[in-house]
């Protein structure tokens, strides 16, 4: 297996790519479904707390999913963590002309930054959890983000997974790759696919959400999954 990024080098490529990520046609075109999943957890969110004041997201990037958030509630008192200054000062701007509600943006790693505690009603973590590591690693992130959810909060999921089967995720991955081919050619699948190595590693929808309810959770649902990409929750 190629050695993984650390989390300064996943910083520094986010510092370097704000505007592309600022556009959800250009800044997720390799995520299948993006947009249909983007819909789906947003309004998931909406209908399981109507009466949202407080949204946490976790790798708010550019701000693209808080945004649609603030489509269906609107006036939201949003908090907005990422690792990259960059991108936390393109969501800030973003966001701020989107809601008369306050904006608070937190630089770190979701692991190690203060936030209150049963003070969220929703948390969106989109396209940021696949970078976590070992299990110890992704208990200590869902412990955290149960404790900042407000008892009947959800936790909503946008992001790439595995298969727990190594034939069907080899299946998976070749049928990703040729997705990602009739986009842009052999090159991009490649460059991608090498990416994805070096970068990321994303855990099944199963895992997780088994993981969701050994933390507190007190019910989980999969909203949409095609292929290697999945939208899904739990409530606290």
């Amino acid at each position: 297996m190629t050695q993984k990024s650390t989390i300064e080098e996943i910083r520094t490529r986010f510092d370097n790519d704000v505007e592309r990520f600022s556009n959800l046609d250009t800044g997720q075109v390799s995520t299948i479904d993006a947009t249909i999943s983007l819909e789906l957890i947003t309004e998931a969110a909406k209908r399981i707390e109507p009466a949202a004041t407080h949204l946490l997201d976790v790798g708010c990037g550019a701000g693209n999913y808080t945004l649609k958030m603030l489509q269906k509630l609107p006036g939201l008192n949003c908090t907005l963590v990422d690792l990259s200054r960059p991108m936390l000062d393109k969501a800030f701007e973003r966001v701020s002309q989107q809601t008369n509600g306050i904006v608070k943006t937190v630089q770190g790693d979701i692991r190690e930054v203060f936030l209150p505690e049963n003070h969220f009603d929703i948390i969106l973590a989109g396209a940021v959890l696949h970078h976590l590591r070992d299990d110890e690693d992704w208990e200590i992130t869902f412990r955290k983000l149960y404790s900042l959810l407000k008892p009947g909060g959800c936790l909503m999921i946008s992001d790439l997974v595995i298969q727990e089967t190594t034939a069907i995720s080899e299946y998976t991955w070749e049928r990703y790759g040729d997705y990602l081919e009739s986009i842009s050619g052999k090159d991009y699948r490649r460059k991608v696919l090498e990416y994805v190595d070096k970068e990321d590693s994303p855990r099944s929808v199963t895992y997780q959400m088994e993981l969701m309810k050994k933390v507190g959770f007190r019910s989980t649902d999969i909203l949409h999954k095609n292929m290697c990409f999945a939208a899904f929750g739990g409530i606290k």
